[in-house]
């Protein structure tokens, strides 16, 4: 299993997950639609934060069950956290902010967020 460095834009959120990025998810809801994120989703105990979680930033919006974490300094977000459909603990990351990916090479696939 591969584990991958991330951080936010000015480096004050660094986190490190572990997983094999096969693909990944544009969503078009109406906040993945302006932070243009390229989501893949792990078990939320594959991701380990190197910032104190103090340090992260909140926003969660209708219906309050995904929370979308940034950074207040350089306002990236690296990544959210809620739970899968079957109750499971979920972290959505943002394949942007991880060091080294060839994006052009993960195949991205299209959900409908904004219907839901």
């Amino acid at each position: 299993m591969t584990t991958h460095q991330g951080s936010c834009h000015c480096g004050r959120i660094k986190f490190e997950v572990d997983g094999e990025i096969d693909s990944a998810l544009a969503c078009n809801c109406s906040i993945c639609q302006r932070k243009g994120s390229l989501l893949w989703f792990v078990p939320r105990a594959s991701l380990r934060l190197s910032t104190p979680e103090t340090d992260l930033a909140n926003y969660t919006f209708h219906k309050h069950v995904i929370q979308h974490r940034f950074c207040p300094t350089c306002g990236i977000h690296p990544f959210g956290e809620g739970k899968a459909p079957d109750g499971t603990a979920t972290a959505a990351i943002n394949i942007r902010c991880i060091e080294g990916i060839d994006l052009a090479a993960v195949p991205v696939h299209h959900y409908d967020g904004r219907s839901k």
